[in-house]
């Protein structure tokens, strides 16, 4: 219950509380570290917590797929590239190997750290500082 962890409070504040952008920025975040679990689970040669994190990291590429709003061209070409990591995704978590995983984070990584760039530039525009990312 969040009432009795501290911890589950603030993250909780923080969604509640947070911008459409930094939703996202959290999004990236959350798959990214999921992405490392799973590969230092299937290293440690946990193979049913790799699976577990892999799927969540999948679940994190679907969202941001289904929230893309594909009348704009870059959205399609985003689209192919998270279908692209998802299916990276995939054969990693079949083929219980690593490099596929590594391949689906730098993809990630790379939208991650764009949207950031994104975030900060607007509130550079917005309030004349980017401190806070």
């Amino acid at each position: 219950m969040a009432i009795n962890n501290p911890y589950a409070t603030y993250q909780n504040n923080s969604v509640n509380t947070s911008t459409p952008g930094e939703l996202t920025l959290m999004l990236y975040n959350g798959c990214l570290k999921f992405i490392e679990q799973g590969k230092r689970a299937l290293e440690e040669g946990r193979i049913e917590e790799k699976n577990k994190s892999i799927q969540k990291a999948q679940a994190i590429i679907s969202e941001l797929m289904l929230t893309l709003d594909t009348s704009y061209p870059v959205a399609k070409n985003m689209l192919v590239l998270y279908e692209f990591a998802n299916s990276r995704l995939i054969d990693g978590n079949i083929k219980n190997d690593s490099a596929f995983f590594d391949e689906a984070s730098s993809i990630i990584t790379e939208f991650r750290d764009t949207w950031k760039q994104v975030i900060q530039i607007n509130r550079q525009k917005q309030y004349g500082s980017v401190d806070g990312i």
